[in-house]
């Protein structure tokens, strides 16, 4: 069978062709009696409207991109944030009536392959996820002139809305807790070193250990659980006598944890620890975790809220969400 088409929702309501358009694309110029006479022609012919050719016509595909410039393994880890993500703003979209296209950016080849599907009008705009220092992609879809927005403030200067959490303010929180609970040797294990969040927390604990008049004592991993054990690790030959450990990320902490354990410390008896982030896997480490909450959920619906201005014509502004800590019985 033939699609109904416009014509024959026309011809059988008895009225125009661009009558039976404007109903059906929502416009409120028709009258009550004339919509439903519409309406009850759309139904009874089973007619479907052609989204192709609408999209054409307005010059919009409905479609936006979530790139996250990480390799599918880092993506797809036990690394709760990305799905997090993924969902809260893949639920946003929906109900804005738009589709979200995950493209994963973790080369260079395609980081060139993102650019060029943007480039073909394949979406109307983008949220990059993820981002690191070296990533050209802010950069070039900005010069694409796409609505770009970013989860987190661009790592490299350019002119873009982000939402992004208090990364400062939330580690600084962490360690004056620890400060408080009479910790006086305390380390941190901090985040990758070219990515905003890592370079943010760390500075919170470099400016609360400032203001004690105690130093540093810091070793770097990935947000990974591994990298988190194997820092621990490093933190103990380097100075046997810490006592605190600030973890930049909850799986950092969670392998840290590991890490003190194997070496006979207890948590938190010989070795008090406060991870960042609040992942559900933080209530349920032996002894359950302390930690910053991040609100990752809250991030992302607002980073979509921003696009969605941008692709409306609107201005968007930046915006930094607040943190919690949560003391639990590892600190």
């Amino acid at each position: 069978m033939r699609r109904p088409t416009l014509e024959a929702v026309a011809a059988r309501a008895g009225v125009s062709r661009s009558t039976v358009s404007r109903v059906v694309n929502g416009q409120t110029t028709v009258t009550a009696d004339i919509r439903d006479l519409v309406m009850r022609a759309v139904n009874e012919l089973g007619y479907v409207p052609n989204g192709a050719a609408r999209n054409l016509a307005t010059q919009r595909t409905n479609s936006v991109a979530l790139v996250v410039s990480e390799s599918p393994n880092r993506v797809f880890s036990d690394d709760p944030m990305f799905s997090t993500v993924i969902r809260s703003a893949s639920l946003e979209l929906e109900a804005a009536g738009k589709q979200v296209v995950l493209l994963l950016a973790g080369s260079p080849e395609s980081h060139a392959r993102v650019e060029n599907y943007v480039a073909g009008g394949h979406v109307d705009g983008v949220m990059l996820v993820s981002s690191h220092g070296a990533d050209p992609l802010p950069v070039a879809l900005t010069r694409l002139r796409a609505p770009v927005v970013s989860y987190g403030r661009p790592a490299v200067p350019v002119e873009m809305p982000y939402v992004d959490s208090d990364n400062t303010a939330g580690a600084a929180t962490a360690v004056r807790h620890l400060l408080e609970r009479g910790r006086r040797r305390i380390a941190t294990i901090a985040g990758p070193l070219d990515m905003i969040g890592g370079q943010d927390r760390l500075a919170g604990y470099r400016e609360v250990l400032r203001d004690s008049d105690r130093r540093s004592i810091i070793a770097v991993g990935d947000f990974t659980r591994e990298s988190g054990a194997v820092a621990m690790r490093q933190l103990l030959a380097d100075d046997p006598e810490i006592d605190a450990v600030f973890a930049a990320n909850d799986l950092m902490a969670i392998g840290a944890m590991h890490a003190l354990r194997q070496a006979g410390r207890r948590v938190p008896g010989d070795v008090a620890l406060v991870g960042f982030d609040d992942i559900e896997a933080a209530r349920y480490t032996d002894p359950p975790l302390s930690t910053v909450r991040n609100p990752h959920a809250e991030q992302a619906a607002a980073m979509v809220r921003l696009l969605l201005a941008l692709l409306e014509g609107e201005s968007a502004e930046p915006a930094i969400l607040p943190t919690e800590l949560v003391v639990r019985a590892s600190s």
